[in-house]
């Protein structure tokens, strides 16, 4: 099958307002007469105008006396006038239509005896005086609302008060949600997945957020990548829906139909646009209706989503789309970007010192993870080559300023533990988030060099001292007061398949041909071991196949051989045991927390502490396997 290559790569700016250019949403949605009650958050379709006055007679402003003002007339406090009630004076709450021949209130609070047969009036008032006149707020037959008017529950009422029970709207866009896939089963599918099978849980993010929008989502059934079973599956869609959105299919792919299907049925008008993540994002229009090709991977369907599909239909509901406010950050490295493409980056944020910290998440555009934990994105302009940790930038932010203010960011190694302390410390005070960041110890201690960090977790082994961190701390950070305290001991080993089917018993068993290896960045803790650990075997990392792949977290290593794509890496315990593998223990290593006295003295950093030390987090840790908690939470050493 021919792969389709993108001839000219769009803009977002462009490729935006050509699609939008192509929607006459009046047309396309037609329109339909609701109940007044239930127009909540509808578009008018015409004007409305108003078919009673209101209020429709006479009202009483106040609660007092209806009297004619003419009665008043010379009333002073020496020489009252006095009326008799039910005769000349008619009592009146706030709302009560005025009774035949009177035209003014007087306020009860005015009158000194209000249970007298007769009340006495110590001063006149004039012609409508606390009086809402016929007609005072609308007039029938004048507009309630034009066309192309968000019904607000204020105007809900205004439409009942003019006697208006019915009402024409635009009709509310119908938006067909078609996954397509041959590999994809249902997302809530139970247990084993069937091999070669991946769960679809796009429909369900895209779903939610066009429903976010005020349109009605229509998940249709997974289509096969067949030769004409997405053309087929598209023009029914196009018979039922107002928007029709693919869910992948939309890349250059052998098995990537949807340029084909728009193209046989309408007019392809846009197809690859200038972002990573979202480059395959395809725009058209069939029968009149707006189509669009989303990709396929989970952060690029919903970056898609937010760029074209969320602008449409706003447009179609005539909801507001604020733009996210934005904040001042300085990202805690250097974020290398591709020219020519405008590119998101998810990050955690919190403040540290007079800076708010930009830590980069995984940048995968299948890493959906990385939009639940990001408190902002970052915006790479096409021209530019990426970002300078040095330079502020803006963010725009998906969460609460406040939140930014109550968050600990914690620089240096991965740890499982690290995620178990974020749960805790929200339960604790939710107020407070701990934003952790995997750079790998050294690079940790370097970001609290900088001043990037409230703290860092550290387990780097100096061979020549046989101590942990606390060399590289004084080398490192010279001369800054801080805490060494312990988070865990834990247990370091290889991590291989269930049944270790290469049979590796030894760190010799790495240098074996047909082993595959797969290591952690540079500059991580568990790197710094393994070098040292082949040294004392006399080996070198050229005899490893494999030593030059890097990954970030224990998991990620973890995954890797559990996938087949390594046959061993060096990791902990807890995340072996997470993922089934099989373990070949090498030696404990102390973790530390590297916290300065600034931070130590933080009542938010207490609070953690607290956490730390608390039997909640011992039995959690300790459920996780792998780590002794003897010194959990003491402070080994200060500086």
């Amino acid at each position: 099958m021919r792969r389709h290559i993108y001839l000219r790569l769009t803009s977002i700016e462009e490729a935006r307002e050509r699609f939008l250019a192509a929607v006459d949403p009046v047309r396309l949605l037609g329109e339909e007469e609701i109940p007044t009650v239930a127009a909540r958050g509808r578009l008018t379709a015409a004007p409305v105008w108003a078919r009673r006055s209101s209020p429709p007679c006479h009202q009483a402003a106040m609660d007092g006396f209806a009297v004619a003002a003419a009665a008043t007339f010379g009333a002073t406090p020496e020489v009252p006038r006095f009326l008799k009630v039910g005769e000349e004076a008619f009592p009146v709450n706030t709302g009560h239509p005025l009774p035949p021949g009177t035209d003014a209130v007087i306020m009860v609070e005015q009158i000194p005896d209000p249970e007298a047969d007769s009340i006495a009036v110590e001063a006149p008032v004039f012609p409508w005086h606390n009086v809402r006149r016929i007609g005072e707020d609308l007039v029938a037959g004048e507009m309630v609302l034009p066309e192309g008017e968000l019904i607000t529950p204020w105007a809900q009422g205004a439409l009942l008060a003019a006697g208006v029970t019915r009402v024409l709207v635009r009709r509310l866009p119908q938006v067909a949600i078609l996954p397509t896939g041959s590999e994809l089963i249902p997302g809530d599918w139970e247990g084993e997945l069937p091999p070669g099978r991946l769960p679809e849980f796009n429909s369900v993010i895209l779903a939610g957020m066009v429903a976010e929008l005020g349109g009605i989502p229509q998940v249709r059934p997974v289509v096969p990548d067949e030769p004409g079973a997405l053309t087929a599956a598209l023009r029914e869609a196009l018979e039922e829906a107002d928007v029709v959105l693919i869910n992948a299919g939309s890349s250059a792919g052998s098995e990537d139909y949807t340029v084909q299907a728009v193209a046989a049925l309408g007019e392809v008008l846009v197809h690859g646009v200038a972002m990573m993540p979202g480059k395959p994002t395809l725009l058209g229009v069939a029968a009149g209706k707006p189509v669009i090709g989303n990709p396929g991977y989970p952060v690029s369907a919903v970056l898609s989503f937010e760029q074209f599909v969320a602008p449409l239909l706003t447009r179609l509901t005539g909801r507001s789309l604020p733009p996210r406010p934005t904040v001042a950050v300085s990202p805690s490295q250097n974020l290398p970007s591709k020219a020519g493409l405008t590119e998101f980056i998810r990050v955690t944020l919190g403040r540290v010192g007079e800076k708010i910290i930009a830590t980069p998440l995984p940048r995968a555009a299948g890493a959906i993870t990385s939009l639940v934990r990001a408190d902002g994105l970052l915006v790479v302009p096409a021209l530019s080559e990426g970002l300078e940790e040095d330079r502020p930038v803006p963010a725009e932010l998906l969460v609460r300023p406040q939140d930014l203010e109550m968050t600990l960011v914690v620089l240096g190694s991965h740890d499982n533990t690290l995620d178990l302390l974020a749960t805790l410390l929200r339960r604790r005070d939710p107020r407070l988030r701990l934003a952790s960041g995997h750079v790998g110890s050294q690079g940790g201690l370097a970001a609290l060099a900088r001043g990037r960090a409230h703290f860092g977790g550290c387990h780097l082994f100096d061979p020549e001292s046989g101590e942990y961190n606390i060399p590289y701390i004084r080398r490192l950070l010279p001369g800054l007061r801080l805490k060494l305290i312990n988070l865990a001991w834990r247990q370091q080993g290889l991590m291989v398949a269930p049944g270790n089917p290469k049979q590796i018993r030894t760190l010799r068993d790495l240098a074996r041909p047909g082993v595959r290896f797969i290591n952690r960045q540079r500059g991580a803790g568990t790197r710094l071991l393994l070098d040292h650990l082949l040294r004392e075997e006399g080996l070198s990392p050229a005899d490893l196949q494999g030593y030059e792949r890097e990954e970030y977290t224990h998991m990620a290593v973890a995954v890797n051989v559990l996938s087949g794509a390594a046959d061993v890496g060096l990791g902990i315990l807890a995340a072996a045991r997470a993922l089934g593998l099989e373990f070949i223990p090498l030696r404990p290593e102390r973790y530390d927390l590297v916290v300065p006295e600034t931070t130590f003295a933080d009542p938010r950093f207490q609070i953690l502490l607290e956490v730390i030390r608390s039997r909640e987090f011992r039995e959690a840790a300790r459920a996780l396997g792998g780590y002794d908690l003897k010194d959990c939470g003491r402070i080994i050493w200060e500086q």
